[in-house]
């Protein structure tokens, strides 16, 4: 009989059949068309609103087919029985921007029950009674607890604990100095000069604040001669200038170990 009332609704269904055929209340169910259209024309279907009984699961899809187009739509029916739902128009768009709109028609189509029909008169059933939790002892989580406390305040009576004595590391002991000598025998004239005209500007630093190290040889000697106006800054200007050229390599031919030697008595002098 089922079979018979489906045949009955696919002939009335205005050429939209359903599938499954056996669909029941809940399930997808897909409403398919094919509308055939000359070469070169396109399809758009139109928006399925949703009812009481049916209502569309998403948008509708269009596939080729032989000599047209498929149109299908995916709904959902919540009531069993038959349905006969109205589709919405369908547009065929020409190749030269036109465009015309088609009946979508009506289509027919029958939900089965979920219920068999072996339950005559079904009827909702009560709510189950609430479940008793089953009784256990206190003592186990109790001692548990207990535990867990006591390894607590242990880890952290083990974390303050005083902290240990470290003894200092006796003190290094630093390299003796490198000679001029040998630095002039390694070939390194720069070197001699650079250390050099470090050591003098710090002991001019050192006897004179204003003259600090970060300035410029030029600012370095008038604050010298700022503060001690009997100091030798013609001298002074004479050797920081020789050194610097033997530090940037534009001084050839010089004797750096007399140099270095001016420096240390230079710096001797400014520590007085």
């Amino acid at each position: 009989m089922t079979a018979l009332v489906g045949l009955w609704l696919l002939l009335q269904g205005g050429g939209w059949s359903a599938t499954p055929a056996r669909a029941t209340v809940g399930d997808t169910v897909w409403l398919e068309r094919q509308v055939v259209v000359p070469a070169g024309w396109r399809l758009r279907a139109g928006r399925l609103d949703a009812t009481e009984r049916v209502e569309p699961l998403g948008e509708p899809s269009l596939r080729r087919a032989p000599g047209g187009w498929l149109v299908r739509y995916p709904i959902v029916a919540w009531t069993p029985g038959a349905h006969t739902l109205a589709l919405p128009p369908i547009w065929e768009l020409r190749p030269d921007g036109r465009a015309d709109s088609v009946s979508g028609g009506v289509a027919s189509f029958f939900i089965q029950n979920v219920i068999p029909d072996s339950v005559l008169g079904p009827e909702p059933r009560g709510a189950l009674a609430p479940m008793r939790l089953a009784r256990h002892r206190a003592l186990p989580p109790a001692a548990a607890l207990l535990v867990a406390g006591v390894t607590l305040a242990l880890g952290l009576r083990w974390r303050r604990r005083a902290p240990q004595e470290v003894p200092v590391p006796p003190p290094g002991s630093l390299d003796a100095e490198v000679p001029d000598a040998r630095w002039l025998a390694a070939g390194e004239p720069k070197a001699v000069a650079a250390r050099a005209a470090f050591r003098l500007r710090m002991a001019v630093a050192r006897a004179i604040p204003e003259a600090r190290p970060a300035l410029s040889a030029a600012e370095c000697l008038a604050a010298v001669e700022r503060a001690r106006p009997h100091a030798p800054v013609r001298e002074l200007r004479d050797l920081l200038e020789q050194l610097d050229r033997v530090a940037f390599a534009s001084a050839h031919g010089t004797d750096v170990a007399a140099l270095a030697q001016m420096a240390r008595r230079f710096a001797q002098e400014m520590a007085r």
